[in-house]
C-alpha cells in the first residue's frame, strides 16, 4: 500500500508532467524545461494553488519565471471558466490595476486533468482580516483607502478599448436583473430542499431591481482575502474568475454588506458612510442609497447560494467540508429590505 508521501510524490509528478506538456504545446520550440520547488500551498475553496519556478530554452533564448498554477479542485463552490479569467488578466496588463501577468491556460484540463491557469507568482501575503488585525489603526486605515482606490481603478478600466466586451459580454439589459437571473439559475441548480425565505427575498429583488447608470468592470469577489499585501501596499489583486461587466454599485454593495463588515470595515472609522463618501470623492458618482441597499441584499443572497453550493457538493461526495444551510443570512436580508421600504 502506498504511503501518504508516495501518493504526494505521485500527484506532484503528474502535475509536473502536465505542466511540461502545456509549455510544449504553448511554445513548440521549448526545450530543457525544468520545474523546481513545485509545491501545493493552501488555496481557496474552489481551486488548488501550486507554486514553482520554471526555466526553459526556446528560439527566443533562456527564460526563468516564478509561477503559480491555479487548478480547479475536485469539489468546487463556484463553476467558473479559466478562459474568462485569463482574458481579464491579459486585458489588465499595463493598466493601473495591480494583477498578476498570465502565461498559459488549460481551459478544459487537457494537460493538467482539470481546468487550470498559470500566472506570475507575486510577492506578498494574504490576510483576510487585515483591516481588523493587530496593525496600528493608522496602517489599517491607509490599507482601507488603498483597497477602495483599487476598486475604483478597476471600475475606471476602459473595458471597451481593452476588448473585454467581446470576452465577457456586454449586458443586454439591466445588470441587476442579469446578475439576479444568473444567480437564480445557480440557486435552482444546487437547491436540495425548499427555502421559502430565499424565494421571498428573490421576489423582492425582482420587483425592486435598480437600473445602472454606467457599465464598468466588476471584480465580483472584492475583499482583502483576494489580494496580496506588503506593508501598506497591495502587490496584486487575485481571483478574477467571477469578473464581469455590470453596475458600479455591485462591488461597492459587496464591501458595504453588513454581514462582511469585519473584512471590509473598521468600527467607528471606516464604515458604510465613510466608504460611500470616499467612493464619491474618488469617482464623482452620486451613490443612491436605496440602490446600494439592493446590492447589499443581493450580496447576502449570492452568499447564501454559494453556501448552498457547498452543501450540494458535500452531499454529492465531491467536497469534504460540512456546510450548513445559510439561515444566518435571512435576518440581515429581511432587516435591510424593511429599511429600504
Amino acid at each position: 500500500m502506498a504511503t501518504d508521501a508516495q501518493e504526494t510524490d505521485a500527484i506532484t509528478g503528474h502535475v509536473a508532467d502536465g505542466l511540461a506538456q502545456l509549455v510544449r504545446h504553448a511554445i513548440p520550440s521549448a526545450r530543457d524545461i525544468q520545474f523546481t520547488g513545485l509545491t501545493r500551498s493552501a488555496g481557496g475553496l474552489s481551486r488548488e494553488n501550486w507554486s514553482f519556478d520554471a526555466t526553459w530554452n526556446d528560439d527566443c533564448g533562456f527564460h526563468m519565471h516564478r509561477l503559480m498554477l491555479m487548478r480547479d479542485a475536485s469539489g468546487t463552490l463556484l463553476k467558473t471558466e479559466r478562459r474568462r479569467e485569463f482574458d481579464v488578466l491579459r486585458a489588465l496588463e499595463g493598466s493601473a490595476v495591480v494583477a498578476p501577468a498570465v502565461f498559459w491556460m488549460d481551459p478544459d484540463g487537457q494537460f493538467l486533468g482539470a481546468p487550470s491557469l498559470i500566472m506570475e507568482r507575486v510577492s506578498g501575503h494574504c490576510d483576510y482580516m487585515v483591516l481588523n488585525g493587530a496593525r496600528p489603526l493608522e496602517e489599517r486605515l491607509e490599507l482601507a483607502h488603498t483597497f477602495l482606490r483599487l476598486l475604483t481603478d478597476i471600475q475606471a478600466i476602459d473595458w471597451q478599448a481593452r476588448g473585454l466586451g467581446s470576452s465577457l459580454g456586454v449586458p443586454a439589459g439591466s445588470p441587476s436583473q442579469i446578475a439576479l437571473g444568473e444567480w437564480e439559475a445557480e440557486y435552482r441548480r444546487v437547491q436540495l430542499e425548499a427555502h421559502p425565505e430565499l424565494d421571498y427575498v428573490l421576489a423582492w429583488m425582482r420587483r425592486t431591481a435598480p437600473q445602472a447608470h454606467e457599465i464598468v468592470l466588476v471584480h465580483g469577489d472584492f475583499k482583502p482575502g483576494n489580494a496580496l499585501i506588503e506593508g501598506t501596499r497591495i502587490t496584486a489583486k487575485l481571483d478574477w474568475e467571477t469578473a464581469h461587466l455590470g453596475d458600479p454599485l455591485e462591488d461597492l454593495g459587496w464591501i458595504t454588506n453588513p454581514v462582511r463588515r469585519r473584512e471590509h470595515q473598521i468600527p467607528g472609522h471606516w464604515e458604510r458612510a465613510h466608504i460611500v463618501e470616499a467612493y464619491t470623492r474618488l469617482t464623482g458618482r452620486v451613490v443612491d442609497d436605496t440602490a446600494l441597499t439592493w446590492w447589499n441584499v443581493f450580496s447576502c443572497w449570492k452568499l447564501a447560494v454559494i453556501q448552498l453550493t457547498a452543501v450540494n457538493e458535500f452531499v454529492s461526495g465531491r467536497y469534504n467540508r460540512v456546510f450548513q444551510t445559510p439561515s444566518w443570512l435571512f435576518r440581515p436580508m429581511l432587516q435591510m429590505m424593511e429599511r429600504a421600504a
